[in-house]
């Protein structure tokens, strides 16, 4: 069974930090192109925040390149997102997703493969 589990929402103030996992199980991430982190705030569409492919190469949306980061550790099968400098419109729910095939990073049509999602919650 293919499963991914975040972990690391919370709350935090803004320019407070964030560290988010996602944990799979049932495949290896490093056989998938692309894992990645999106994020929907209520009432918004689903936003591409960062992707990773399976040669290490980061890719980032506009609206947090330089604040976030996102690694892969495929030794703990987990994939990262380092948060710094939160702001108010940061506040969402995260969630991981792996590609079975390939596709641009940041549509959620090209991942087959969904966590539950973390809150993240940054207040000003």
């Amino acid at each position: 069974q293919v499963l991914l589990e975040e972990a690391g929402g919370g709350s935090v103030e803004a320019g407070g930090s964030l560290r988010l996992s996602c944990a799979a199980s049932g495949f290896n991430i490093g056989e998938r192109n692309l894992v990645a982190w999106f994020r929907q705030a209520p009432g918004k569409e689903r936003e591409g925040v960062a992707g990773i492919t399976s040669r290490y190469y980061a890719y980032y949306g506009d609206r947090v390149r330089g604040r976030f980061t996102i690694s892969r550790d495929n030794a703990k099968n987990t994939v990262y997102l380092q948060m710094v400098s939160l702001k108010s419109e940061d506040t969402a729910v995260y969630y991981c997703a792996a590609q079975r095939g390939t596709g641009r990073w940041d549509s959620p049509a090209n991942y087959a493969d969904w966590g539950q999602g973390t809150q993240v919650t940054v207040s000003s």
